[in-house]
C-alpha cells in the first residue's frame, strides 16, 4: 500500500472484513488483502477505477449511477445514521459472494480519502438463513412464523459456539427444549447431556448434586459422589431455574465458570471440567442484579450468548403446527382426531399465559372430553373457550388464518391459493424458501 497507508497496511491486511479507500470522485485509493479475495482481482487492476464498477448489477452501484454521487457518503453527509446494505458480488471468474456493505467517513484531513467501505463476508450467514429457511423444526421446538425462525437461527448460531448460554423467557415457552437442541447441534452432541432443576433441590443438596461429595461429608454420605458437573463433563449441563439458587450457591458456581474445574464437597482438591453451560430462568436475572438479590458477576459470566425464547401469544401463526405435534404426541394422529376450523380460530385467538404447556392441556383436556372425530370450541377448556370467542368476535377474521389449516397439505393449498398460485408468494407466506416449497409440492403431489 502506498503512502499515507503504509504505515496501517499490515493492521488492514490482517482484517477479515475488506476495506476501500475511495476519493470524492468516487475512485478507489486504496484496498486491503481481504478485498481483493472478495472482489476476486488484484489491487494493481482496481486502484483508480470508480466504485459502481468495481460492484457491477448491485443496488449500491446503480443507485451510485442513478444518483451520480456515492448513496453511502451521502448518507454520512446528511448525517443520518449508517446503514448497511447486503449485496451480492459477481467476481470476474464467474462466482457470486454475498456480502454486508457499510461506509465510515474518513477526517478531511486525509487528503487523498474521504469514505472507507467496509465489506464483510456473508456465505457463512447465508447458508444459515437458507438452513433455518427448510426447517419447520429444531429438535421438538416447532413453528415457522417469523418468532420461531429467529430463535432458530439464534439457536443454530450458539450451538456453533462453546460460550454460555442464558435461555430466558416465560414458563411453558420451551427453554429445556432450546437447550436440547442446542447440544444436539453442537460439536458435543455426543457427549452427555445433563439436566439440574435448580428450584427442586434444598441449598444443602444442591450443593452435592452440583458438584458432588467425599464419603463422609455430611450425615449420610456413606460414600463418594461425583456431581452433575464432573457428569456432564464433555458435554453440556443445563441449569434450569437458574435464577432460584442461593447466594452461597452463586459463589460456588461462580468459581465453576471462571475456573471451569469444582471440588466436591468434603475435599479441597479441583477437579477439571470441560462442559458448556446453559442456563434457564423465567425470571428478570437483570433486574435481580439490580435489588441485590443475585450476584452481579455472576449474572455477567452467564449472560454471555442471551437468547429469549418468544410466548406463544407472540406466534399465533405457529399454534396449528403445534397443536398438530401435541395430538401425535398425546397419541392422537391429525388423521384421526383433527381440530375443527372454529376450535382452531379459539385456539390462535387465546392468549396462553401458559404458553406450549398450556396448550398441551387444553388439547388434551378436549381429547377426554370430545365424542368424534372433530375437536370443536366446546371441547376445548371453558377459559380458552370463553376468552378466544371473544376476541374472534372483536377481531373478525383477523386471528384465524385459513393458510395455516392443521395437514401440511391443507397448509400449501391454501396458501397457493391465496396467492393467486404465484409459488414464490405462497414460499414467503409460509414462511421457507421456494425450493422448499417446490419439493414438498412434488412430495405431496399437490
Amino acid at each position: 500500500m502506498g503512502s499515507p497507508f503504509a504505515l496501517f497496511a499490515p493492521f488492514l491486511n490482517a482484517l477479515e472484513e475488506g476495506v476501500l479507500f475511495l476519493d470524492r470522485e468516487r475512485r478507489l485509493v486504496e484496498i486491503n488483502r481481504a478485498a481483493e479475495e472478495m472482489l476476486g482481482e488484484e489491487r494493481e487492476r482496481v486502484v483508480g477505477r470508480l466504485c459502481p464498477s468495481l460492484f457491477k448489477g448491485t443496488a449500491c452501484a446503480r443507485a451510485c449511477l442513478r444518483r451520480k454521487d456515492c448513496s453511502l457518503l451521502s448518507n454520512h453527509e446528511r448525517e443520518t445514521p449508517t446503514q448497511t446494505l447486503d449485496v451480492t458480488l459477481e467476481r470476474p471468474e464467474g462466482s457470486r459472494l454475498a456480502v454486508r456493505m457499510w461506509a465510515i467517513l474518513l477526517p478531511e484531513a486525509e487528503p487523498e480519502a474521504c469514505l472507507a467501505v467496509i465489506l464483510r463476508d456473508r456465505t457463512r450467514e447465508v447458508l444459515l438463513e437458507e438452513e433455518v429457511s427448510e426447517r419447520m423444526r429444531l429438535g421438538k421446538l416447532v413453528g415457522h412464523g417469523p418468532a420461531m425462525r429467529a430463535l432458530i437461527r439464534e439457536l443454530l448460531r450458539a450451538a456453533q459456539s462453546d460460550a454460555t448460554v442464558l435461555l430466558q423467557g416465560e414458563s411453558g415457552t420451551g427453554k429445556e427444549l432450546a437447550a436440547r437442541a442446542l447440544h444436539e447441534n453442537s460439536q458435543r452432541q455426543r457427549g452427555p447431556y445433563i439436566r439440574v432443576h435448580c428450584a427442586a433441590f434444598p441449598e444443602h443438596l444442591l450443593e452435592s448434586e452440583l458438584f458432588g461429595h467425599a464419603r463422609g461429608a455430611f450425615t449420610g454420605a456413606e460414600s463418594a459422589r461425583m456431581g452433575r458437573f464432573e457428569a456432564a463433563h464433555g458435554g453440556t449441563i443445563l441449569l434450569d431455574e437458574i435464577g432460584e439458587i442461593s447466594p452461597a450457591i452463586q459463589v460456588k458456581l461462580l468459581r465453576v465458570l471462571q475456573e471451569r474445574e469444582v471440588e466436591r464437597l468434603g475435599e479441597n482438591t479441583p477437579r477439571p471440567v470441560d462442559v458448556r453451560v446453559v442456563a434457564a430462568t423465567n425470571r428478570d436475572l437483570r433486574a435481580m442484579a439490580r435489588a441485590g438479590d443475585f450476584r452481579e458477576d455472576l449474572y455477567y459470566r452467564l449472560n454471555v450468548l442471551p437468547i429469549r425464547m418468544p410466548a406463544l401469544r407472540e406466534r399465533p401463526e405457529d399454534v396449528p403446527l403445534l397443536a398438530m405435534t401435541l395430538l401425535e404426541n398425546l397419541g392422537k394422529t391429525p388423521g384421526r382426531v383433527r381440530l375443527s376450523e372454529e376450535a382452531l380460530a379459539v385456539l390462535q385467538a387465546y392468549a396462553w399465559p401458559g404458553n406450549v404447556r398450556e396448550l398441551g392441556n387444553a388439547l388434551e383436556y378436549a381429547l377426554v372430553h370430545g365424542d368424534g372425530e372433530w375437536i370443536l370450541p366446546r371441547h376445548l377448556p371453558a377459559e380458552v373457550t370463553i376468552r378466544g370467542d371473544v376476541r374472534v368476535a372483536e377481531a373478525g377474521t383477523r386471528y384465524y388464518r385459513p393458510s395455516l389449516a392443521v395437514e401440511e397439505r391443507t397448509v400449501i393449498q391454501q396458501a397457493l391459493q391465496a396467492a393467486g398460485g404465484n409459488k414464490v408468494a405462497a414460499a414467503k407466506a409460509l414462511g421457507m424458501s421456494r425450493t422448499t416449497l417446490w419439493k414438498r409440492l412434488k412430495r405431496l403431489g399437490v
